[in-house]
């Protein structure tokens, strides 16, 4: 019988491997993981998170991130593809056509699947959490209308605030505001959206 050889892969050779693969992978301590694909609702939802951003950052020294933008956590060997991220970095004001990651995210929002929700609570939890730059880490259901916050509190720990339709969704690393309409519209979740 013949056992074949398991060996890690480079963060070299995955972001190569990146570059030319159709399938986006994440990446964690030498492991590669393909992504599934997403349902509607959550582009649907991860779209509009984006869409409110991106209006609120325009003309500040913040620029919005969606989907297909790395994450590169240094401190945990690891490379996600959040669903949306905010970094305040200068280097990322503009882009060049190399530019693949981003290491200094201020906020960083996973809309919540059945196949991802235990990854985006435990282990990325774990891991962003382990970022200095970042303040918000918010988590978006899809199957029903929830959002949960964990926002940096001082030097000491963090807070977890958890809404539901009727709140105002605020993401004070941004001094951001909102409602859950916006962020659920189009998806039939939220009275007052539009049904979609």
């Amino acid at each position: 019988m013949k056992i074949a050889e398991y060996t890690k892969v480079s963060e070299d050779d995955y972001l190569a491997l990146e570059v030319r693969s159709p399938v986006r992978h994440e990446y964690v301590c030498g492991d590669v993981y393909a992504m599934t694909g997403a349902s509607l609702r959550h582009n649907v939802i991860a779209g509009n998170v984006f869409a409110l951003l991106r209006a609120h950052l325009r003309g500040t020294p913040c620029r919005a991130f969606v989907a297909d933008a790395k994450l590169r956590i240094a401190k945990a060997g690891a490379y996600y593809y959040p669903d949306v991220m905010v970094t305040c970095d200068p280097r990322h004001l503009t882009v060049g056509s190399e530019d693949q990651v981003v290491e200094t995210p201020k906020l960083v929002v996973e809309v919540l699947s059945t196949s991802t929700e235990a990854v985006d609570r435990r282990e990325k939890l774990i891991a962003y959490r382990g970022i200095p730059s970042l303040q918000e880490y918010v988590l978006v259901a899809q199957d029903e209308a929830r959002i949960e916050i964990h926002r940096r509190h001082g030097d000491i720990g963090w807070e977890i605030v958890t809404l539901t339709p009727g709140d105002p969704v605020e993401l004070k690393s941004l001094e951001f505001a909102s409602d859950f309409p916006a962020i659920y519209e189009e998806t039939g979740l939220v009275p007052g959206g539009v049904a979609g």
